[in-house]
C-alpha cells in the first residue's frame, strides 16, 4: 500500500476535487466517490451514497470549522524558483492547514471492500496521531473511496484538518516516514501485499506507459536504465562511462556544481530522438536509485587524472563534440583468458554469498548490481528488442536499489564480476559462444542466491519475481546457447575449458524449492576451472530442478 502526502490551504477545493465524477469533465475525475470513514459527526450525517458538490461543500465546512472558530493559522515555509540564482529560495510562509493523503494498492492487488478500506482508514489516522487515540483532542477528517485510477490502482483519499477540536495544532513532524511505517504494519494486519522496507524502485506513470504502447516500443526510462547500467558496469573510469554511453546511442549531458564547468555533480541521459522531435531527458537518479552519479563513482577508479579526463568527456558530450580520448581502451578486445578469469570470479562470488547475512543489505545490493549489470550488457549486445536478458537485468536491479542507502554499512569485499559486463560489451560478434554458456551458469547461480535471500527474509514478492523471470524467460533462452566443449577436447580454447558439458541442460531446470537454513546451493563449484566439470552439475542441480 502506497501513501502519498500533500499539504494545502483550501479544504473546499480539495473536497470538490475528491467528489468530482466523469460527468464533471474534469481531469482525474472518478466514478461514484463515497465516504468509507471519517470522524463521528461525518459518519452520522452521511451514508455510502455518491457524493456531489453540495455534499463536498458541507463536509469541507465541517472539517474547517475548528480552524475558523479559533482563528488558527498553520504555516509552512514557502519556496520559489530564483531564475537569476538558478535555485529555490525561501520567500516566506504559506497556509497549510489541510493534510491530504492517498492510500493506493498496486494494480495487481485488485480492490478492497468499503468495510476493509474503512478499517484501514481508521487505523491509519489513529497511527498518524490525528484522533483521540493520541491522547489529544481529535482532528476532523474524512476518507473517500475513489475507486480505481487510470493506472488500475484501487485507492482512497484521506483529508484532515490540522487544527484540533480544541484549537491546538496537530504535529506533522516526520509524517512521511510515519506513513510508510504505518502502511507496512497495515499490510501485515490486513493481509495485503507487503512492500519492501529495504528496496525501492522507480515506478512508471500512466503517460509513460501509454506513449510506449502507442509507439510500440519500450518505455524510454526502462531502455535508458538498462543502457546506463550496462555502460556503467562495463567501465572502470568515469571517462569510459561517458564514452560508452555515447557509443550506445544516448545523448548525455552533465550537471555542474554552481558557477563551475569542471565539477560535475550529476547527469542526464536521453534517447536520440527522431527527426523533428525533442529528446526526453532523465536524471540518473530518476532511472534508478543506484544509477545516481555519486553511487556510480563508488565503483570506478578515482585519481586527479581520471577526474580531469572525465570532466573533458562530459564537456564534449554537453557540446555534442567528439570524444576527447583517442586511445579508447574500452574498445580493446579482451583476451580469451578473461572469460576463464571472470567465470572463476562468478563461481567464487556465488560461493562467498553463502557467508553473507541476509540483513547485510548493502552487500546483497552490491552483488545484485554487478550481476544485473552483466545481464544488461549482454542484453545490449544480443537483444535488438528487450528479451529475457533485459528482463533478468531489470529484476535483479530491484535488489540493487536500497530505499535508504546511508542507513546501511558499506558492503564487504566480494569477488569482482564487474568485468563480465565489459566482456559482453566488447564481444566482437553477436553470436553466442560456449564461453558465454559457462559464464551464464555462474551468473544464474548468483541470481539464485539473491532469490533465496529474499525468500528466506520473508520478501515473497521479490523472490517470486526473480523465480518467474528465470523460469519463464531465461530458461527458454538457455536452450539457444551453444553446446559447450567437454574438458579435454582436442580443439577447445582457453575460454571453453571452464564450461561444464551439460551447462545448458542444467541452467534450464528452473528454481528449486527453498531449503531451510540455506542461502545458496550447499555444494558450490570451486573457484578453479579444472574442477568445474566435476562439480558444476551438482551446483546447478541443487539450485535448479530437473
Amino acid at each position: 500500500m502506497i501513501p502519498n502526502i500533500t499539504r494545502g490551504s483550501r479544504m473546499a477545493g480539495l473536497m470538490v476535487y475528491l467528489v468530482s465524477t466523469d460527468a464533471d469533465k474534469t481531469k482525474n475525475a472518478h466514478t461514484e466517490p463515497h465516504l468509507v470513514a471519517g470522524d463521528a459527526a461525518i459518519m452520522a450525517w452521511y451514508d455510502d451514497g455518491v457524493l456531489d458538490h453540495e455534499d463536498a461543500a458541507a463536509i469541507a465546512k465541517h472539517l474547517d470549522q475548528p480552524r475558523k472558530a479559533y482563528g488558527v493559522e498553520v504555516k509552512v515555509k514557502d519556496f520559489a524558483w530564483d531564475a537569476a540564482k538558478k535555485e529555490r529560495v525561501h520567500v516566506g510562509y504559506k497556509d497549510a492547514s489541510v493534510w491530504h493523503c492517498s492510500l493506493s494498492l498496486r494494480a495487481e492487488e485488485g480492490a478492497l471492500t468499503d468495510q476493509q478500506w474503512g478499517d484501514i482508514a481508521y487505523d491509519f489516522v489513529d497511527s498518524m496521531g490525528f484522533t483521540a487515540a493520541s491522547g489529544k483532542a481529535q482532528c476532523r477528517w474524512s476518507a473517500i473511496n475513489h475507486g480505481t485510477s487510470e493506472n488500475g490502482n484501487h485507492h482512497i483519499h484521506i483529508a484532515v484538518s490540522l487544527v484540533r477540536e480544541d484549537g491546538t495544532k496537530a504535529s506533522t513532524h516526520g509524517d512521511y516516514k510515519r506513513a510508510q511505517q504505518t502502511c507496512r504494519e497495515l499490510e501485515v494486519k490486513y493481509g495485503l501485499e507487503q512492500l519492501s522496507t529495504v528496496h525501492a524502485t522507480r515506478g512508471y506513470g500512466y503517460a509513460e506507459k501509454a506513449t510506449a504502447v502507442r509507439d510500440e516500443r519500450e518505455m524510454h526510462r526502462a531502455s535508458l536504465a538498462r543502457k546506463v547500467r550496462a555502460c556503467a558496469s562495463a567501465s572502470t573510469t568515469e571517462g569510459q562511462f561517458v564514452r560508452r554511453a555515447r557509443q550506445a546511442g544516448m545523448l548525455v549531458r552533465p550537471r555542474y556544481a554552481k558557477n563551475t564547468t569542471d565539477v560535475i555533480v550529476g547527469y542526464s541521459v536521453a534517447e536520440r530522438p527522431k527527426r523533428g522531435e525533442r529528446p526526453i531527458w532523465f536524471g540518473g537518479g530518476t532511472l534508478a536509485t543506484d544509477l545516481r552519479l555519486g553511487a556510480l563513482r563508488q565503483e570506478w577508479m578515482d585519481s586527479p587524472q581520471a577526474a580531469t579526463e572525465a570532466a573533458a568527456e562530459w564537456n564534449a558530450a554537453a557540446r555534442n563534440k567528439p570524444t576527447v580520448s583517442r586511445t579508447r581502451p574500452e574498445n580493446a578486445t579482451p583476451p580469451a583468458q578473461a572469460w576463464v578469469d571472470y567465470t572463476r570470479n562468478a563461481t567464487a562470488l556465488a560461493n562467498q554469498l553463502r557467508t553473507i547475512p541476509r540483513d547485510d543489505h548493502a552487500t546483497w545490493a552490491k552483488a545484485a548490481r554487478d550481476v544485473s549489470g552483466a545481464f544488461a550488457a549482454w542484453s545490449y549486445r544480443l537483444e535488438p528488442t528487450p528479451g529475457p536478458l533485459a528482463a533478468t537485468a531489470a529484476e535483479l536491479s530491484r535488489t540493487a536499489q536500497l530505499r535508504n542507502p546511508r542507513q546501511h554499512s558499506k558492503p564487504v569485499a566480494l569477488p569482482s564480476i564487474a568485468g563480465t559486463a565489459m566482456l559482453f560489451m566488447a564481444a566482437s560478434s553477436k553470436n553466442k559462444t560456449a564461453a558465454q554458456t559457462a559464464l551464464m551458469v555462474q551468473l544464474i547461480n548468483t541470481a539464485f542466491a539473491v532469490y533465496e535471500m529474499h525468500a528466506q527474509s520473508g520478501r515473497t514478492r521479490e523472490a517470486q519475481r526473480i523465480r518467474a523471470v528465470v523460469e519463464n524467460q531465461l530458461a527458454p533462452f538457455t536452450a539457444t546457447m551453444p553446446k559447450p566443449w567437454p574438458v579435454g577436447a582436442g580443439e577447445q580454447s582457453a575460454s571453453e575449458a571452464v564450461v561444464p558439458p551439460r551447462a545448458v541442460d542444467i541452467a534450464r531446470q528452473g528454481m528449486a524449492p527453498i531449503r531451510a537454513g540455506s542461502v545458496v546451493p550447499t555444494n558450490p563449484a570451486p573457484a578453479t576451472p579444472t574442477k568445474t566439470h566435476q562439480t558444476s552439475q551438482r551446483v546447478a542441480g541443487q539450485g535448479f530442478d530437473r
